[in-house]
């Protein structure tokens, strides 16, 4: 058993060290990759999957579920600061049916099903009324938790004590509510309009104006503000919401912009506006020419009126008319003349008309008054330094947008100087940023990394497998050449002869004369010294 292993150790040992530098790296990494692929397919098979089995509670419904579970045997992990248990996902079924046959979880809450099993003749009025009441901020709660983004919620209600004669005036209930809301949730209008409208018709004479409902960050939630939208554009909500939308616009334009010229990383925009919210409603009656140059009108009727006299006093007036449409314009004038001579009258009246305008005009409910962008770009870390013509087409691109965007009748002419007053370029290096170029970093997923690592061990194995077995084939082919020419010898050293005595010393002696010539020497001449 010692020279086997012997052999075994020598033989490992002589076949590491007739291995190069680059096959043992390859034998060492082959044997670590196999052990972490075991390793980690044993963690993965064997790995528990944990499962919430009931929401959120209480610690001591905690604490009481998970004495059951570890009278049963079953592995649970308690979490989110003692409020959730976590149990083996194929298990999380099971021992919900389980627990509630048990009455689990049980929180505690007076509900409708507490009469059932509670009530009895032995039960006075207050005691019935103080059931009532919880029973009813119980089921209260149990509809609002329904609400999307509502986790929990608290209710406490105010009912009005009854009077002792039925003239006595009944008074108003009051409800408060607390509400754990999930982490960034905002209700909509038509949300807190339906919690408010939910709580008002559950109890009894609770009119909407008698109900509080806010989270536990102690955000209230207000039921006008609801109806009305948040009050739209005449509200400070309302107007500071557009004032950021618009500021948020401009900024993603500027941002969008610059960083395809740039780089993303290289620019900072801020964008500051300032909103005129003022309302005007006003009706023009305008009258304007048709013609506006020679400022005429077009002409809709005309009179032309021609008169010539001549011979003595008692003549009659003749004359000629070209008459157009009839007029209301007259123009006193002499019919006739004393003495002799001559006379000669023109009118002419012609009735234009103009362009009458009339507008009802509702002006927009906002305008930008004022605009102001402030950019800093990171320049680039090279010995030229910043382009200086790049930054004159970033203030360029500025002006435009400053320009179009500012409202005309609301800021009045505004000169470049102006427009240029309301623009910041900075150039400044950028602190907390690598200016180093960043590698490209590999978007090749892990698991192609550890398929393609499977992959090369496995051919490491294959080859060695197969260099392996290509020695092996050899020193058997070596080992049977050996074995051949052994028989030959032996064939060829069989003699037909019977070994005798003398056979035996005959070749003893060819043996020693051919290893040992000077023993076999002085063999030969003792004996002659002998004879």
């Amino acid at each position: 058993m010692n020279e086997r292993l012997t052999k075994i150790k020598s033989d490992s040992t002589g076949f590491w060290q007739s291995r190069t530098k680059n096959q043992k790296g390859a034998l060492i990494g082959a044997f670590v990759a196999v052990i972490a692929i075991a390793a980690a397919i044993t963690y993965f098979s064997t790995r528990t999957t944990m499962a919430q089995l009931f929401p959120e509670m209480s610690q001591a419904e905690v604490g009481r579920i998970t004495e059951v579970l570890a009278s049963q045997g079953v592995k649970y992990e308690v979490t989110n600061g003692g409020t959730v248990i976590l149990v083996p996902e194929n298990q999380v079924q099971d021992l919900q049916v389980s627990l509630a046959a048990q009455g689990y979880p049980d929180s505690g809450e007076i509900d409708t099903s507490f009469f059932t099993s509670n009530a009895g003749f032995g039960m006075t009025d207050n005691e019935f009324n103080v059931i009532k009441q919880a029973t009813i901020e119980t089921d209260l709660a149990n509809l609002v938790r329904k609400f999307e983004g509502v986790k929990d919620a608290s209710v406490m209600i105010t009912l009005p004590e009854e009077g002792v004669f039925l003239k006595d005036a009944k008074g108003e209930a009051q409800a408060a509510i607390v509400l754990d809301t999930a982490p960034g949730h905002k209700f909509s209008d038509d949300q807190i309009k339906g919690l408010f409208n939910l709580v008002s018709m559950s109890i009894p004479n609770l009119p909407k104006e008698n109900i509080t409902i806010m989270n536990q960050y102690s955000e209230y939630y207000d039921l006008a503000s609801a109806e009305n939208g948040d009050g739209g554009i005449d509200s400070v909500t309302g107007q500071m919401e557009v004032k950021k939308t618009i500021e948020r616009d401009l900024q993603r334009q500027v941002q969008q912009m610059l960083g395809t010229l740039i780089g993303p990383d290289k620019v900072v925009v801020n964008v500051s506006a300032d909103i005129d919210f003022k309302k005007e409603n006003r009706e023009e009656n305008l009258v304007r020419p048709v013609d506006e140059e020679n400022m005429e009108g077009i002409e809709i009727s005309a009179q032309r009126i021609t008169e010539t006299y001549s011979g003595g006093a008692a003549g009659a007036a003749e004359g000629t008319t070209e008459a157009g449409s009839v007029t209301d314009n007259f123009v006193d004038y002499v019919e006739g003349t004393n003495g002799d001579g001559d006379y000669e009258r023109v009118e002419e009246t012609i009735n234009n008309d103009v362009n009458r305008i009339r507008r009802e005009i509702q002006e927009s409910p906002y305008k930008i008054r004022n605009l102001g962008i402030q950019v800093m770009v990171d320049p680039p870390n090279t010995e030229e330094g910043f382009d200086q013509g790049v930054r004159t087409d970033i203030e360029q691109i500025l002006s435009t947008i400053v320009r179009t965007s500012i409202d005309q009748e609301a800021a009045g002419n505004l000169t470049d100087e102006d427009i240029a007053n309301r623009i910041v370029v900075s150039v400044q290096q950028f602190q907390g940023n690598d200016t180093a170029e960043d590698q490209p970093q590999s978007v090749i997923p892990w698991w192609v990394w550890v398929i393609g690592g499977i992959l090369v061990v496995a051919i490491i194995l294959l080859v060695i497998n197969f260099l392996r077995a290509r020695r092996r084939k050899q020193d058997e082919e070596e080992l049977g050449i050996l074995e051949q020419q052994q028989q030959l010898i032996e064939i060829e050293d069989i003699s037909e002869e019977k070994e005798t005595e003398a056979t035996v010393r005959r070749k003893q002696l060819e043996k020693m004369a051919k290893d040992k010539p000077e023993d076999f020497a002085k063999l030969l001449r003792s004996w002659i010294a002998e004879d």
